[in-house]
């Protein structure tokens, strides 16, 4: 059975990967141990969240990944790093030290081509074992879209478009976490497109500033991103992170027919929608669960518990992230993007 220790309590860490963890240990007591997670703040915001003196039940906070060590077996932990991009290879490097090798990493894996090969040599120095959070990837509707398009049921695919609009104005005033918009929902986006239609190259990017209330972001009011698939199909990422409203669709064009999906978009509704429209046929509507998060943590821990195909499997998946990143950095170059500093007014 496996521990939690979860580096970085932000948004990441203690309201997505923990209600999903504590979801998750009551559904599998077999895989997870007893004992509540650890967590380290990196940032904390006025005083521990918890603690052995703290008043969160559900999570136990250590001041240091040295402190967590002397409370766990790594080869029976399972590291989720919660921590903006531009911190990972101190984190991960300090985590290799310690001797825990069984990581998990919150999307993107890196935010530049640069910290990509850093990350891998660290890596390769520690002989660590890296899974990425990439829930669509675990997706229900993902893999309904999956079997359409191998299935070849409604012949070869052209083109993919995805649209991921959320209004994120306040995170981004309030954080720098990101360094631009690709880096928020476009991993996702981008990750389902490699699944669908195979490796790509970047034909064209651009990204939108932030600019309110005499405050300017840059990069970060949303982006775009055309890909052009080796199999010959082309995808367009759309990403408004100034919309007023929540939308997470995804259009597939078929030489005989088309599928458009949507994505849940938020944690108050789990279900994810679905219209197969065959050329000349009718179209078929459905509605399904798609707890994306639970499917993508569950199948992590069993892959590092050994219940879920073996290393290789999470290699070949960790190769698809970092392509993932190299299309993304290449994206960042081609909107002649920045490192400029937000401007806080």
């Amino acid at each position: 059975m496996l521990r939690t220790f979860i580096v970085g309590l932000g948004r990441s860490g203690r309201e997505l990967h923990l209600p999903v963890l504590l979801r998750l240990r009551r559904q599998f007591p077999g895989l997870f141990a007893a004992a509540p997670p650890l967590g380290y703040d990196v940032h904390p915001a006025g005083g521990p969240g918890g603690g052995p003196d703290g008043d969160d039940p559900d999570i136990r906070t250590v001041g240091s990944p040295a402190a967590a060590r002397a409370e766990l077996d790594p080869e029976t932990t399972v590291v989720h790093v919660c921590t903006p991009p531009g911190e990972r290879a101190g984190v991960l490097t300090e985590l290799g030290e310690l001797g825990f090798g069984r990581i998990l990493v919150e999307k993107p894996l890196a935010d530049t081509a640069g910290a990509l090969d850093e990350l891998e040599s660290i890596r390769d120095k520690y002989g660590l074992r890296i899974a990425v959070v990439a829930p669509w990837l675990h997706s229900s509707l993902t893999r309904r879209l999956a079997e359409i398009v191998d299935g070849d049921r409604l012949g070869r695919l052209h083109r993919i478009g995805i649209r991921q609009h959320k209004p994120r104005i306040h995170r981004t005033l309030n954080s720098r976490s990101h360094r631009t918009a690709f880096d928020v929902e476009p991993p996702h986006a981008v990750a389902v497109a490699l699944r669908l239609a195979g490796d790509a190259e970047v034909a064209h990017a651009a990204l939108t500033d932030v600019n309110v209330c005499g405050r300017r972001v840059p990069g970060m009011g949303g982006a775009e991103l055309g890909l052009r698939h080796r199999s010959g199909a082309v995808s367009r990422v759309e990403c408004d992170l100034t919309s007023p409203r929540r939308e997470r669709r995804i259009e597939l064009d078929f030489e005989s027919g088309r599928a458009v999906g949507h994505y849940p978009v938020g944690s108050e509704d789990h279900y994810a929608h679905l219209t197969v429209s065959p050329a000349g046929g009718t179209p078929e509507d459905s509605v399904f669960p798609d707890l994306a998060l639970d499917a993508c943590l569950l199948d992590t821990y069993r892959h590092f518990a050994g219940e879920l195909g073996d290393a290789a499997a999470l290699d070949e998946e960790l190769q698809r992230q970092m392509r993932l990143v190299r299309l993304l950095d290449a994206a960042k170059h081609l909107s002649g993007t920045t490192t400029e500093s937000p401007d806080a007014g």
